[in-house]
């Protein structure tokens, strides 16, 4: 079964693309067949970090139907095992997608051939990043040592929490309504509002209370730090994980710290991944120990969530 891993992060500049680019060779490397998938619609860049040459058809050539599956669009890299489908930064308009093209995105994805599909997704909070997102219960979110970082990491958590629970049940359903109205509250007004949520669920539809309770429970989000400098960088994740158990109530796991690295600017430049540049450094050592504990934690399944029609949160 093929596990979706979407890399997602609260602003840009801390090294998403980069992480996902190294870490499908890494994945690669230790016998996996890996597909990295651009799905930074409209500011597209994977390919730069791998050394394919943006000239192919990729995600936007196939949501402009220039090719019939996504199949036709995957590329061979020099890397055996590792695979690529770009994005199309050239083709205006990929960055607002229907919701129903979000899905069958994630379905082909679901059915490709491969044994991990790494998913390189934009910066933010958009609907787009977050659906993409929600397509497996433990992506990546990337983060720095920076407060802003941190607080934008936060605020991607929070929205993806909130259109978990709001695809939780089908449009036009009074328990989407319900959640509706919640969201559109203070979430962190007071202890056990979210737990208040719950019990009106439980009273309207007692299923329909189980059912989001066990959504909720089966969401850990995976911090990785990057860019590391001090002990201090090293917290982040814990602290990460600590405000999310406590004002939303979400576990998220703190799954890597990645130390800074002098040498990724000049990997960017030479259109090669930075653990084939520099296989000795100290973020090549951790980024193989990510690799590994990735794959002791995948997972196959992802939410089976209904439409997203409703587009407020």
């Amino acid at each position: 079964m093929v596990s979706l891993v979407p890399v997602a992060s609260g602003k840009g500049g801390v090294g998403k693309s980069l992480i996902t680019a190294n870490l499908g060779l890494s994945l690669a490397r230790k016998g996996k067949t890996v597909i990295m998938v651009d799905l930074d619609l409209g500011g597209s860049n994977l390919h730069s970090f791998i050394g394919v040459k943006n000239k192919h058809t990729g995600i936007g050539g196939y949501i402009y139907k220039q090719a019939e599956n996504l199949e036709e669009c995957i590329l061979p890299t020099e890397y055996p095992k590792l695979f690529l489908i770009p994005g199309d930064s050239l083709l205006p308009g990929t960055a607002n997608l229907p919701f129903f093209t979000k899905q069958k995105i994630i379905r082909e994805l679901q059915n490709s051939v491969a044994d991990i599909v790494l998913l390189d997704l934009g910066a933010g909070s958009s609907y787009n990043t977050v659906d993409f997102f929600l397509s497996a219960w433990s992506g990546l979110i990337v983060t720095t040592g920076e407060p802003t970082s941190i607080l934008n990491a936060y605020s991607f958590l929070k929205t993806a929490v909130f259109r978990l629970m709001l695809r939780s049940f089908p449009a036009k359903s009074s328990e989407r309504a319900m959640v509706q109205d919640f969201v559109g509250t203070k979430i962190e007004g007071g202890e056990g509002s979210l737990y208040d949520l719950l019990d009106a669920l439980y009273a309207v539809n007692p299923e329909s209370g189980l059912n989001l309770k066990e959504n909720l429970r089966k969401l850990v989000p995976r911090v990785v730090v990057n860019m590391g400098r001090s002990e201090m960088d090293l917290q982040i994740g814990k602290k990460l994980r600590d405000i999310s158990r406590k004002n939303i109530g979400i576990e998220m796991e703190y799954l890597s710290f990645l130390p800074y690295d002098e040498s990724a600017r000049n990997a960017l430049i030479r259109r090669s991944p930075l653990i084939e540049l520099s296989p000795g450094s100290e973020f090549s050592r951790k980024l193989d120990i990510l690799a590994s504990n990735l794959i002791s934690r995948l997972k196959g399944e992802g939410p089976e969530l209904h439409d997203g029609d409703v587009e407020e949160l």
